[in-house]
């Protein structure tokens, strides 16, 4: 089995490879969690709700929210839990 013998400059190489590696996956990282954040348009739209249904959500504490300047923000992933966690299933009748 040949031998192969990395240089001082192979290493370098290989340094800096793995860095522009992990930089590409931390910035994906962040955008992903700043993305997840949406506002109240974009949820009454994803929910088919009106205004006053998604201020009902935020006052009855069944949608968390952050605000930030007068804007509203909603964590997509914890609404998509939301759902997730009081979906009803329906058994159909089978006589």
């Amino acid at each position: 089995m040949p031998a192969n013998i990395l240089t001082q400059e192979d290493l370098e190489e290989f340094k800096k490879s793995l860095l522009e590696e992990i930089k590409k996956i931390l910035l994906k990282y962040d955008r992903i969690t700043l993305d997840r954040w949406i506002k109240s348009n974009v949820v009454m739209n994803k929910l088919g709700i009106s205004p006053g249904t998604l201020q009902n959500f935020r006052i009855n504490k069944t949608i968390p929210f952050s605000k930030l300047g007068g804007i509203i923000y909603y964590d997509e992933e914890e609404i998509h839990k939301i759902l997730m966690e009081n979906k009803n299933f329906f058994l159909k009748d089978r006589s």
